[in-house]
């Protein structure tokens, strides 16, 4: 059975996450006299206060998470925002007061970015941000780094978690259970190839993409709207990033896809995307013990999956 991590436990890694971002900023000669939190859920997001720099250091990772895998996936972040700031698209760049590169402390890996001042009165709009998700993909497409296919969907991520969560079953019922894996093998083929999944779909061009939702990653600063929170960048279908969020945000979408001269959403691609976004919500179940808040989110997403077609009608 998994151990599930109590309010004193997240409590001492926020504290040990902060400690360790405080001490690499003050060995990079940034002068931190008031860390603050800005965000503790997946990663512990500190401002270095007075500094103007955030450290970002993840502390909710896959059971199998060791710092070199976690630090080539934050160096590919790294540069693929650095890249965007250079080219002038909207994003929150790298710090240029600390080493572009993950910095490993105290059993934590983190990097750091430019600290911009939140527009608090600002409400997120989704519908309106998916409008302008177009023009980060066209900001993307000539990207000259290597991304490779849909690693943002994470399919060692999903297997292994799904295996976990059959030792599991007050995190999930085992009929739940058993269909998530059935649809598992459906689509892992599609996921896993790109070979396959260009002979699924063929002619939908595959490009770099956010890979994380950017929608709910548009960062509201006082002087407009940023890109945010390139974790997950990836070589994918722009279908991805639209992953179930509904017919009024896929609308939205395609708005601005004709704004700027490109394809319009495939609806076979969206069934695709949508079915393997759905599974790992279900597969996000196994760090519940990790973040116990986090079942409260992926419940509606659960009850929400019972009601669609099998594995989203892909392969019918």
């Amino acid at each position: 059975m998994l151990e599930f991590a109590g309010p004193h436990d997240i409590a001492r890694r926020t504290f040990a996450a902060v400690d360790a971002a405080v001490g690499v900023g003050r060995e990079f000669g940034l002068t931190v006299t008031d860390a603050v939190v800005l965000h503790d859920v997946f990663s512990v997001v500190v401002h270095l206060a007075p500094s103007p720099v955030v450290a970002r250091v993840p502390v909710v990772l896959p059971h199998y998470t060791d710092l070199g895998s976690l630090a080539r996936r934050q160096q590919a972040e790294l540069e693929v925002t650095r890249w965007l700031a250079d080219q002038g698209t909207p994003v929150i760049p790298p710090s240029p007061l600390a080493p572009r590169k993950p910095v490993r402390r105290d059993g934590f890996s983190m990097t750091f970015w430019q600290f911009v001042e939140e527009d608090r009165d600002e409400q997120p709009d989704y519908v309106a941000n998916c409008e302008i998700v177009p023009d980060l993909h066209a900001a993307m497409r000539p990207y000259p780094g290597r991304l490779s296919f849909l690693s943002a969907a994470e399919p060692r991520f999903v297997e292994e978690s799904l295996a976990l969560l059959g030792k599991h079953p007050d995190l999930i019922a085992p009929a739940d259970l058993d269909r998530a894996l059935r649809e598992w093998r459906v689509l892992k083929p599609l996921v896993r190839s790109r070979a396959a999944f260009e002979e699924a779909f063929p002619g939908i061009e595959l490009q770099p993409i956010h890979g994380d939702c950017p929608p709910a990653n548009i960062f509201s600063g006082v002087a407009g709207n940023l890109y945010a929170d390139f974790e997950l960048a990836t070589l994918g279908p722009v279908e991805w990033d639209l992953a179930a969020l509904g017919p009024d945000c896929e609308a939205a979408y395609n708005r601005g896809a004709q704004r700027n001269g490109m394809r319009m959403l495939n609806e076979d691609v969206l069934r695709f995307v949508n079915a393997v976004g759905m599974l790992r919500a279900i597969a996000s179940l196994a760090l519940v013990p990790q973040l116990p808040s986090l079942v409260e989110y992926l419940m509606p997403a659960v009850d929400q999956w019972r009601s669609t077609p099998f594995a989203g009608g892909v392969g019918d």
